[in-house]
């Protein structure tokens, strides 16, 4: 399975961000978390192990909030215990996510000696002034600062976040930060369109209808222009929002677009395990306090029926490049998907928003921009 551990930490909330993060509210928060963490991590050990061996892991990420706030020790302490409880291939993909600035090159040789091969850097822009717009605390040369450090610390497997359609970004802005991105040589790219979220504070202003955001035709085009820039330096699309260089794949990622297990642990993480889809609690003394007392931190949790499981491994196929395989899904559920979604697979061919080919369906050049749409007629 892949294992996925949040750090709910981070130095300030960005103007965009829902995610299950917060500043340490108080002195010792971390440490107490870590310990909490710790014994969650116990009780799925034992839960999970077989009778002759520990469960296995072949992915590891560690995501946030910032991670790299944390001390190089803290970190580590967390992978070793990883490592105590969960069996690791010899190729096992751990990646731990950082913000420049929170790292410095003996964290980073901590790390990387811990097993850590895969660095995900949030940099989201290399435009200072939409670093400052969106609540970043890092400046573009930190973030080619960071990157230089990884590199040195022995690192050869480092993506790069990006955001495209921020208030106020122009075509201009975003070519540029694509040319920075592209002369760091990073193996991985990933580029989000903006998300506006609601109560977060952009999602206040856009209500109030004062976030200048860029017309959609343009946010198409810059979509574009990056699928463009890509491929001319080497970087393979493969996932709607996912760029790399062959064989750079981000192998826990792909779990999730495969529909396969993975255990989430850590203040608001999520689960799909044993045909189950369950999330953890948000409320950090909640989640510590249940932990002491021996008890799983479950906010929710659904059994998967049959249909809600081909849907979800239908849409989130769809998500790859190379689209859903027919056969591998026939092989999992016995039915091929023109045959379990037989109308909506017809519907959305004669719409021209999925082709088939091959072995494979998938979004169209067409389909691509309303993937959300299309997806919505699986679940």
């Amino acid at each position: 399975m892949g294992l996925y551990i949040h750090i709910p930490f981070c130095i300030g909330k960005c103007n965009y961000c829902d995610f299950t993060s917060a500043p340490p509210a108080a002195p010792g928060e971390i440490e107490n978390y870590l310990l909490a963490l710790a014994k969650e991590l116990e009780i799925y050990g034992r839960l999970l192990a077989r009778p002759d061996a520990a469960c296995s892991v072949d992915t590891v990420y560690i995501g946030g909030g910032t991670p790299t706030l944390l001390a190089g020790e803290q970190l580590v302490r967390v992978l070793i215990k990883c490592r105590d409880l969960f069996a690791w291939s010899a190729d096992t993909e751990v990646t731990v996510e950082a913000n420049p600035g929170t790292v410095d090159l003996l964290k980073l040789e901590q790390l990387k000696m811990a097993g850590v091969n895969r660095i995900s850097f949030g940099v989201q822009s290399f435009d200072d002034s939409l670093l400052r717009a969106m609540g970043r605390v890092h400046s573009a040369a930190l973030a080619v600062e960071s990157i230089a450090l990884a590199r040195k610390a022995g690192f050869f497997n480092l993506n790069l976040d990006l955001i495209f359609g921020l208030p106020g970004q122009t075509m201009g802005m975003w070519e540029q930060t694509l040319d920075e991105a592209l002369k760091l040589e990073v193996e991985h790219l990933s580029l989000y369109g903006l998300k506006i979220e609601p109560g977060t504070p952009w999602g206040e202003e856009d209500e109030r209808g004062l976030l200048p955001l860029p017309p959609e035709e343009t946010v198409l085009k810059m979509r574009a222009v990056a699928n463009e820039k890509l491929k001319a330096r080497g970087y393979r699309q493969y996932e709607i929002s996912n760029y790399a260089r062959p064989g750079f794949e981000a192998r826990h990622n792909l779990r999730y677009w495969h529909n396969k297990e993975y255990l989430g642990v850590g203040l608001g993480a999520s689960s799909h395990l044993l045909n189950r889809r369950f999330v953890n609690i948000s409320s950090l003394s909640s989640y510590s306090r249940l932990l002491e007392s021996g008890q799983l931190p479950i906010a929710e949790e659904e059994l998967l029926t049959w249909k809600q499981r081909m849907g979800e491994t239908a849409f989130l196929g769809l998500r790859l490049l190379a689209g859903l395989d027919s056969e591998a899904f026939y092989l999992r559920y016995g039915i091929r998907p023109q045959e379990a979604f037989k109308a909506e697979i017809e519907h959305l061919l004669q719409l021209g928003l999925l082709e088939e080919q091959d072995n494979s369906i998938r979004l169209t050049a067409q389909g691509l921009p309303v993937a959300n749409h299309v997806f919505t007629y699986f679940v």
